[in-house]
């Protein structure tokens, strides 16, 4: 199943490693269509897909594990 989501940029490859804030931050800043959440590895979550989602995946230490995508 695709997802045509509207224009602005769809993943974050160069976040993995960076500061979960960090990420939020810039991820806002260069997609305005999203809201970015930071989700702790671990939790359960929703498996729907939405166009103004990213969500982005921290350890204990609050560092990206997971490339950040729209979603």
């Amino acid at each position: 199943m695709a997802l045509f989501c509207r224009a602005g940029k769809m993943m974050w490859p160069e976040l993995l490693g960076a500061r979960g804030e960090e990420a939020r931050s810039r991820i806002e800043k260069e997609n305005p269509y999203v809201d970015a959440a930071i989700v702790r590895e671990g939790r359960v979550v929703t498996l729907d897909l939405r166009c103004d989602r990213v969500r982005i995946w921290v350890n204990e230490d609050g560092i990206v594990t997971r490339v950040p995508f729209v979603g």
